[in-house]
């Protein structure tokens, strides 16, 4: 993996209770590259990646000339220096359902019988985030409920993790695992990872925002849909979920909070899908969901 990113300049936003949909807009359009995280507090922290001759008052009179107000926001230069490498999350190994995971700076794998996966998790949201761990115990119950997993799509990659906890899982079944990431550094991160656990033979990654590649488009209708993102995208995309889902198979939803679970659910059950199993970390959620229509 190459780490030839270039320099560029990071906008963050304070956090916010709610991110008014204009504001939402208006920074999607003006950014191009935009990310949306949640605090474990439950407000949206909105981040920009701009060019390095981005200019703070540009910005301000565009939104003034739209008549947006920003929240206060701090602007921080990314160097190209191999940024990649030198910020690896050192996350320490951990369990969870049949998987132990842990990072690319260990020097030995740990001695467990869980299926070890090794993660180069940098910034690729959330290798080790309690909604990735939710996702993880999902993807257990699915194999011990016996559903389908043949053909799997991975929505919103990030370091690849979901998609290699199904390889490894179910490799002897040889399953077909499409993962997507808008960024083409988590589409990176995720090749590599699939390469350093020897499982780049299941797992085809592809740049695309949701559903729009080719690639996932053509291999559709999926037995399972992973998508590990945050609560407004789940619900913009859960008519192409519906779509791109077999009857009878399920998806796993996560990257909500508690307040926001009625709110994803109903989106995707007007849409023919009923919850299986709800998980819950601190406060964030989890759904294993079925289509029946």
């Amino acid at each position: 993996m190459s780490n030839n990113f270039s320099s560029c300049i990071l906008v963050k936003f304070t956090p916010q209770e709610t991110t008014p949909q204009e504001l939402a807009d208006f920074l999607d359009e003006y950014f191009g590259v935009t990310a949306c995280n949640y605090t474990d507090d439950g407000k949206e922290e909105y981040v920009g990646y701009a060019n390095t001759d981005f200019n703070e008052n540009d910005l301000l009179q565009a939104a003034q000339i739209q008549n947006i107000t920003l929240p206060p926001f701090s602007v921080e230069k990314l160097e190209n220096k191999n940024w990649l490498t030198e910020n690896v999350i050192k996350f320490a190994p951990f369990e969870v359902a049949d998987f132990c995971i842990y990072g690319i700076h260990e020097e030995h794998s740990p001695k467990t019988d869980k299926l070890p996966l090794k993660i180069y998790a940098a910034t690729a949201f959330g290798s080790s985030h309690q909604t990735t761990r939710c996702c993880l115990e999902a993807i257990s119950d699915v194999n011990k409920l016996g559903k389908a997993h043949h053909k799997i799509l991975d929505i919103g990659t990030g370091s690849g993790i979901l998609s290699l906890a199904c390889a490894k899982l179910w490799a002897e079944q040889k399953p077909i695992i499409i993962a997507g990431d808008i960024d083409h550094e988590a589409v990176n991160v995720t090749a590599q990872n699939a390469f350093d656990n020897h499982l780049e033979q299941y797992i085809d990654v592809t740049q695309s925002d949701g559903y729009k590649a080719d690639l996932i488009k053509n291999n559709a209708p999926y037995d399972l849909i992973m998508a590990n993102i945050l609560a407004r995208p789940l619900i913009e995309m859960a008519p192409d979920l519906a779509k791109s889902l077999k009857n009878g198979g399920c998806c796993i939803l996560s990257g909500f909070i508690d307040d926001q679970t009625d709110w994803v659910l109903s989106a995707h059950e007007k849409l023919g899908l009923k919850l299986i199993k709800l998980y819950k970390i601190d406060n964030w959620r989890a759904a294993l969901m079925e289509k029946v229509l």
